[in-house]
């Protein structure tokens, strides 16, 4: 059974910086699609950044050149390095992992296999 669990998300001011993990566990790290998301109060769920199995990376607008997503195999460990955070970056962050290979399933929300969240809250 494939099981994700976030950390590492907290409370910063503006221009500061966290790093969120997501620790998975129930198959082969590196073989899945893999994401964040995050969904804030009254808004939908937006893609943040994905990851696919070749280590080809995309990512929201919003985030670029300001999140990075990456993989550590050994640790079985997705990650996402958030930099230079904006109150407007203030929301639930959630990983994905999907076995299909489709990053059309992925960005669309469909993944099969969800974390619980972790809450990110950046103040001005």
């Amino acid at each position: 059974q494939v099981q994700l669990v976030e950390s590492g998300g907290g409370s910063v001011q503006a221009g500061g910086s966290l790093r969120l993990s997501c620790a998975a566990s129930g198959y082969i790290a590196g073989s899945y699609y893999m994401g964040w998301f995050r969904q804030a109060p009254g808004k939908e769920r937006e893609v943040v950044a994905t990851l696919d199995s070749d280590g080809g990376t995309v990512y929201a607008d919003s985030v670029k050149g300001r999140f990075s997503i990456s993989q550590d195999n050994a640790k079985n460990t997705l990650y996402l390095q958030m930099n230079s955070l904006k109150p407007e970056d203030t929301a639930m962050y959630y990983c994905a992992a999907d076995p299909r290979h489709s990053w059309y399933i992925l960005v669309r929300g469909m993944a099969l296999y969800w974390g619980q969240g972790t809450q990110v809250t950046v103040s001005s």
